[in-house]
């Protein structure tokens, strides 16, 4: 049997920026933190005539061509990976649609799952960019190349997705006391509401393809406050980074009419009102996680716990994709 993991990830600053209907002509940025929450992929060959795969459904199927999971297909052919007699299963320790990233984490974990079925070795780079062929280039989907990068290459890291369609990365250039103050000081909470990215990211696609100017514009702002947001975590502001971590909020919510609700911008101001220097909705945007910066740890956690907001405690992840069995 081989087991994989892959992380899921939170955007630190820049985010939305990496979608390619933007970033192939202004060039995109991004700082993401992968956590020890994971995405897991099992496989094992068996002696059944059939494919076995269990997610969220059970597919037994006789061909790679008939399975009905749209990743799962994908990345069977592309991977040659068609022999009957295989099962595959997922599972995850946070639900789909939470903003986390599970999708590119998914992908990327039966990829790795699946060449080392086939005993290929294969570097973090050429891992995240075959997930990101998977979902981008072969179902379409209005994607950026963040969750699928972070996934695959673990730790506090910039990507810089450039106009040649090629994606830089180097770990976050910040000491260890940074590091674990930041990891300490960021709280995580869940709103309770799954949502599919799609509906949110396509709108801004569509935008971006147009060259809507305020969308554009939108962007453009996300991306200097992203490269800010790096220049303060790196010189340890961690304060001044809280704050920038508003200022994105507050121009993340212009792009979507979608991407907020009343109980969101009500606990957002409860945590504002309770020590929080900034946060935003983790992803797309419309539900899933709460993000926020502190330095009175104790004072938001009671107060979030007082409004029934839960909290997920989590640590950076510095391994990536791999295999674990």
């Amino acid at each position: 049997m081989i087991i994989g993991r892959s992380p899921l990830r939170i955007s630190i600053g820049g985010g939305g920026t990496d979608l390619p209907s933007y970033y192939l002509e202004h060039g995109g940025f991004c700082v993401s933190a992968a956590i020890d929450k994971y995405v897991y992929v099992s496989m094992h060959r068996t002696t059944a005539k059939e494919m076995l795969l269990r997610y969220s459904q059970i597919e037994r199927v006789a061909r790679a061509e008939d399975v009905k999971h749209p990743i799962i297909r994908e990345a069977l052919l592309l991977t040659g990976v068609t022999e009957p007699n295989i099962e595959i299963t997922s599972m995850a320790d946070i639900p789909a649609g939470t903003g986390l990233g599970s999708s590119g984490s998914f992908t990327t974990c039966l990829v790795r799952v699946l060449q080392q079925h086939k005993r290929h070795f294969i570097q973090p780079r050429e891992l995240a960019e075959m997930a990101c062929h998977i979902e981008l280039d072969r179902l379409k989907d209005p994607i950026g190349k963040q969750d699928q990068y972070i996934a695959a290459f673990g730790g506090v890291t910039v990507f810089d997705f450039n106009k040649d369609g090629s994606v830089s990365a180097r770990p976050l250039a910040a000491s260890e006391d940074v590091l674990a103050q930041l990891e300490d000081n960021l709280l995580l909470f869940s709103t309770g509401y799954y949502r599919t990215a799609g509906s949110i990211l396509k709108e801004q696609d569509d935008k971006s393809r147009q060259k809507d100017p305020g969308m554009i514009a939108n962007l453009h702002y996300v991306k200097e406050l992203g490269l800010r947001i790096l220049e303060h975590i790196e010189k340890g502001n961690l304060s001044k980074f809280g704050e920038l971590m508003h200022e994105h909020w507050l121009h993340k919510k212009k792009r979507s009419s979608s991407m907020s609700n009343p109980d969101i911008d009500k606990w957002y101001q409860v945590a504002l009102d309770n020590g929080a220097l900034g946060g935003k909705v983790i992803g797309a945007g419309g539900g899933g996680f709460l993000l926020f910066y502190t330095e009175q740890i104790g004072r938001l956690r009671r107060a979030m716990r007082a409004a029934g907001v839960p909290e997920v405690a989590f640590k950076f992840d510095f391994e990536g994709t791999k295999i674990v069995v």
